[in-house]
């Protein structure tokens, strides 16, 4: 009987291991999350952030002003009691001319005594001094040199008119000798004693060989002891109106755009101010003409200034030119939306036509992306090119077709590209500004597509 005895193998039951179903759900997961990292393109994100760009252009501008050539009826020996760049008035004594010699020898003599100042004179030099003293900056130590400028002429002034005070007998003899002469001032303006030829010069006058300063010639007439008659004894500036001549580059003509004014810094003493300009052509090159109202007599002694353009004035959001695109919009009357009864949400009632010639109408609420006074721009969720439209409460249709291009970027806030319309204030080769708080556009730390090229609207962010 033990030969006859069949052994059968024991088979085990299926069991289902759920730990390998679970290790490979989740192994296969991991390899396609890294094929679809690794065959998907990435987007590297921009933070938005307030800012400016500076541009700025520094230029040697010719100024050119007001001047007229006063000239002596007389000859003889010179003295000068106003102080160069100094205001004066109609009758206020300039200068004097003294034929024989003997009033200006005179005045010589007697403008060394610094004793005979009056009050008032002694009174306005401390306060002058008074002035630079509670105003004094260390870093503007340069300032010196044109205080003690200024101060000299004012003590010489006061010096020669307390001379000429001081021997009015011998004055009045020479003058009714017709051997002294005063010079007064027949109009208001601005006392100036150089000369170097630009006196009558306009703008229209104005060649490129005028901003050559090796050959500029500039003549200072209070070097002179003596004049003939005829000879300039000094130039009076009569009005405030003045401009300054630049010639610049196309591409500084073209950051001015439609402007009409521009900010400027006077690079003599760092101020700033905003003028009014116009451009001119001339012989092929480009012209900046500065008109100004102000701040003649701070540099009426200069026929050269350097002034730097000031393009950084407007500030906005700061993003890189990479993220800018633009896209396609159909341009919707926003009389043509209405509200729907149910929600009350604003969209479009479509028309449309199947096949059969059956007519429907549905309502969809398109994406607002700009708008203007009289249309939306919206975009093609929705609609296609030829839809029918119908206006609220009426039954005038309008096909769908005009499109224009918005120019913006793409906000990836959301883990999904969504295109915002952008107000471009100025723009370089690498960044531009756009406007601040505009609808529909972009704010202060959002996150847009670096590369705006490189992505489409609703597409999924990998970054």
């Amino acid at each position: 009987m033990a030969g006859n005895r069949k052994i059968v193998r024991y088979r085990k039951p299926f069991r289902l291991n759920i730990g390998m179903i679970v290790f490979g759900i989740i192994f296969f997961y991991m390899m396609y999350s890294v094929y679809a990292y690794v065959t998907s393109t990435h987007t590297s994100a921009y933070e938005v952030v307030h800012g400016t760009i500076a541009v700025n252009n520094t230029y040697t501008g010719l100024a050119l002003r007001s001047e007229e050539l006063i000239r002596t009826d007389s000859g003889g020996e010179i003295n000068y009691y106003r102080k160069d760049a100094s205001k004066a008035g109609v009758g206020d004594l300039i200068y004097s001319v003294d034929s024989d010699g003997a009033i200006a020898s005179q005045i010589q003599s007697a403008s060394g005594d610094v004793a005979s100042l009056d009050e008032k004179s002694i009174e306005e030099l401390e306060q002058s001094i008074s002035e630079y003293t509670n105003s004094y900056r260390p870093e503007a130590f340069y300032e010196i040199k044109t205080f003690k400028t200024d101060l000299n002429a004012k003590l010489s002034e006061a010096l020669n008119m307390a001379a000429l005070n001081s021997i009015t007998d011998a004055v009045t003899a020479a003058e009714g000798n017709a051997t002294f002469h005063k010079g007064t001032a027949e109009k208001d303006g601005i006392v100036v004693y150089y000369t170097d030829g630009y006196e009558n010069v306009t703008s229209e006058d104005v060649t490129p060989s005028m901003f050559d300063k090796s050959k500029y010639a500039k003549e200072n007439l209070k070097e002179r002891t003596s004049i003939q008659a005829g000879d300039v004894a000094y130039k009076l500036i009569t009005q405030e109106n003045w401009q300054i001549m630049l010639p610049v580059t196309d591409d500084t003509i073209q950051q001015l755009g439609d402007a009409s004014t521009v900010r400027i810094k006077f690079k003599k003493d760092n101020t700033t101010t905003r003028a009014q300009f116009q451009t001119m052509e001339k012989e092929g090159e480009p012209y900046l003409i500065l008109n100004l109202t102000h701040s003649m007599i701070r540099f009426v002694s200069d026929r050269f200034l350097d002034i730097e353009l000031l393009f950084e004035e407007e500030s906005g959001l700061k993003i890189p030119n990479s993220a800018i695109t633009t896209k396609d919009f159909f341009v919707v009357p926003m009389e043509y939306f209405g509200e729907d009864k149910n929600t009350g949400v604003s969209g479009l009632t479509v028309q449309k036509t199947d096949k059969n010639g059956n007519t429907a109408t549905s309502f969809i609420v398109p994406t607002i992306y700009f708008k203007t006074e009289y249309a939306y721009y919206v975009d093609g969720d929705g609609l296609a090119d030829g839809d029918i439209i119908v206006k609220p409460n009426s039954s005038e249709t309008q096909i769908v077709h005009e499109t224009a291009k918005l120019e913006g970027v793409y906000s990836i806030n959301k883990g999904y590209a969504v295109f915002r319309q952008i107000d471009v204030i100025f723009q370089n080769e690498e960044y531009t500004i756009i406007r601040s708080g505009t609808e529909y556009g972009v704010s202060l730390y959002d996150h847009i597509a670096l590369d705006g090229s490189a992505i489409t609207e609703d597409a999924l962010i990998n970054k």
